[in-house]
């Protein structure tokens, strides 16, 4: 039992097995590893005792065959081989890439996201130049359509058939009310006491309509008092008490850019999340800087 506890795994060991697996044979696997019969079966072994469950059937003369837990253990080693490849490639492109990469994102969310992930990948990236613009929904989906960004990091609104979307987060929709708002003393709010005061909407149609859409389809009319140029606007439009919002974005500070204090409350009401995403055009490959920054983006929304 001790031994078995102070044994490890590698990916050399998994390599072994799961090459067992896919020849049948640990014969045929070591030759198409260029390693010795030994090799393999020593690897299967420690895994076995490691594991203390048996991956394969052993029949003599006819090869190995997996186990039903073998089946499901070379099932996860395949997964884990295959992520150890993307990370390797992954190191070595961030060794050789150099060059631009070209990043969009819609402009509500840039401030929020996208100083901190250019300084990070400077630093981590120092032979890539990024290059970014913030713009509306229509015209990132044209700006990615035209080749003229690499990336767009947005919501998932007006992005057509042609584009390639990884999701990095989803976000459920809340209330922007005045700190001093009457519903502001509740846990959290309805669309129906929500549809009572009067909406400031921002004046991207697709956000716009997108936050009305939430309240029609529970038969809702909103009363829209204004519409902001920009979501800080909106913001201080609400903590100045000239309506209340609903937005997915939640900055870390509850305050608007005069100091206003601002109430922030979950919806009870079941709601679909709106997911941020970043897309690229389908069959346009990606240059190596930019998918050096598209895999760089993920992983800091995956940390």
């Amino acid at each position: 039992m001790a031994h078995q506890e102070s044994l490890s795994l590698t990916l050399k060991q998994l390599r072994y097995a799961v090459a067992a697996a896919d020849a049948g044979n640990v014969t045929q696997a070591a030759e198409s590893l260029h390693v010795s019969q030994p090799s393999i079966s020593v690897a299967i072994a420690q895994i076995e005792v490691h594991l203390g469950r048996k991956l394969f059937v052993r029949h003599k003369g006819e090869g190995v065959e997996l186990t039903s837990f073998g089946s499901a253990f070379i099932r996860d080693a395949r997964a884990l081989l295959e992520e150890a490849r993307r990370l390797s490639r992954l190191g070595q492109a961030a060794e050789a890439a150099s060059g631009q990469a070209t990043l969009g994102c819609f402009t509500d969310l840039a401030p929020y996201y996208v100083p901190a992930l250019i300084s990070r990948f400077r630093k981590a990236m120092p032979a890539i130049t990024v290059d970014f613009r913030d713009a509306g929904f229509d015209e990132l989906a044209a700006q990615l359509g035209k080749g003229s960004i690499d990336l767009a990091l947005t919501y998932d609104l007006g992005l057509g058939s042609g584009i390639e979307r990884q999701t990095l987060i989803e976000l459920h929709p809340h209330a922007m009310l005045p700190d001093s708002h009457p519903l502001a003393r509740k846990a959290a709010v309805s669309l129906a006491d929500l549809a009572r005061h009067p909406l400031i909407l921002t004046d991207q149609a697709l956000s716009w309509q997108h936050i009305v859409a939430l309240f029609k389809a529970v038969s809702l009319e909103v009363d829209v008092a204004a519409r902001a140029s920009s979501f800080e606007l909106q913001r201080s439009m609400v903590a100045n008490g000239l309506g209340i919002a609903v937005a997915y974005t939640r900055p870390k500070s509850d305050r608007s850019y005069d100091g206003r204090k601002l109430a922030i409350r979950p919806i009870s009401d079941k709601l679909p999340a709106q997911r941020i995403l970043l897309a690229w055009a389908k069959g346009d490959p990606l240059t190596p800087a930019a998918r050096a920054l598209r895999d760089f983006i993920t992983s800091r929304f995956q940390a």
